[in-house]
């Protein structure tokens, strides 16, 4: 069975991971017979945002915490993570992948990446791994990577920052998915869309195949 190595930014679109993406990726990957582990950095996330009201709450979260709450515990500290050990590796959206991961969503093409993130793409990178990444969470493999084909759907902001970085951005609609062959990269827009779960279901599951067929 290949496995996966799943990296989540928090518990929540608006300040970690989405947790649809996050499920419906996991799900995916055991349906079409993978299976996986989940990893996080060991941070503190940027902020607390209350999910009803959109509001920052004066609160203090941890990036690793938080994710444990989607993968019910059995999670590890992406400082952990080796290339040789897994034969994919996967991010699933939600803010967090712009404000954890990175601070794409303050400082835009100019941005930082958290370094254990950096490393864990350029080792399966340079191992010539499959890396899939879905909604925002593309915008970590352009600016580490520096090039590659890459969807975030149809937004033009995000789309040109992509560009800015180095990468190559191709418009897409609900479930497709972008594949660079030449640097195994899979892309799928989910939310990045007016979406349902449903079409987010499509998505996670269209592009864990994509990532299995290229192994």
């Amino acid at each position: 069975m290949k496995k996966f190595a799943v990296v989540l930014s928090g518990c929540g679109v608006f300040d970690g991971a989405e947790i649809h993406e996050a499920t419906l990726s996991m799900y995916a990957i055991r349906k079409l017979g993978g299976t996986y582990d989940v990893f996080a950095p060991d941070i503190v996330q940027h902020h607390v945002v209350n999910h009803i009201t959109g509001q920052e709450m004066p609160e203090t979260r941890y990036v690793l915490a938080e994710s444990a709450r989607i993968a019910r515990g059995k999670i590890q500290p992406l400082s952990r993570f080796n290339p040789e050990d897994y034969d994919a590796l996967l991010f699933p959206g939600g803010f967090g992948a712009a404000k954890n991961l990175s601070s794409f969503a303050f400082d835009g093409p100019d941005c930082s990446v958290n370094e254990d993130v950096e490393k864990a793409i350029t080792g399966m990178h340079a191992a010539g791994k499959p890396i899939g990444a879905l909604c925002i969470a593309p915008v970590l493999l352009a600016r580490v990577l520096g090039k590659g084909e890459l969807t975030i759907g149809q937004d033009q902001g995000t789309a040109a920052a992509i560009e800015n970085m180095g990468a190559t951005h191709k418009t897409t609609g609900h479930g497709q998915v972008t594949v660079d062959r030449a640097n195994k990269l899979f892309t799928t827009p989910c939310y990045m869309l007016d979406a349902d779960i449903a079409q987010i279901g499509e998505g996670a599951e269209n592009v864990v195949r994509a990532m299995m067929e290229g192994l």
